[in-house]
């Protein structure tokens, strides 16, 4: 490998440095995502059991309720993780895409500029899902009266 093809890497690496930030950052997104992933599919189990022991009453229907809106916020962060992934998926692609053009020496800025805008609208998509998943879960979250008010 000659100096300038050596230096052409070079600028092929520096290209790459901005995708690879969004790529780092949508997958800390992820791990956020599934995190909050984890702590719903802990609370279905917890409640299922709940439910499946024989609880009756208005017990019983809280937690019915409880699991509707559990199962809304599952398929919400499935979605973002699932829109995210493939985000992240084409940014990868971008930069595989960017040294392939380097090496064969082709013209493959539509591609690269394609991949791109399709890992953006991926990312926005998932992002989407993430603010209806947070809303699903404020508008779940109640406090009883019954316990807000105490004796004294």
């Amino acid at each position: 490998m000659d100096i300038n093809n050596t230096h052409m890497i070079g600028e092929v690496i520096q290209l790459a440095i901005a995708p690879i930030f969004l790529l780092v950052g949508t997958g800390s997104f992820l791990n956020v995502m599934s995190g909050r992933l984890g702590r719903v599919v802990d609370r279905v189990r917890t409640l299922e059991d709940m439910l499946e022991a024989g609880e009756t009453g208005e017990e019983r229907r809280r937690h019915v309720e409880e699991l509707r809106f559990l199962s809304r916020r599952m398929s919400y962060a499935n979605r973002a993780i699932v829109f995210c992934s493939a985000s992240a998926l084409f940014i990868c692609l971008v930069v595989a895409l960017l040294f392939l053009s380097e090496i064969v020496g082709g013209s493959l800025e539509i591609g690269v500029a394609a991949l791109f805008i399709l890992s953006v609208l991926c990312l926005i998509l998932g992002l989407i899902q993430f603010l209806i998943e947070i809303s699903v879960a404020t508008k779940s979250l109640r406090v009883r009266n019954e316990l807000l008010q105490h004796s004294d």
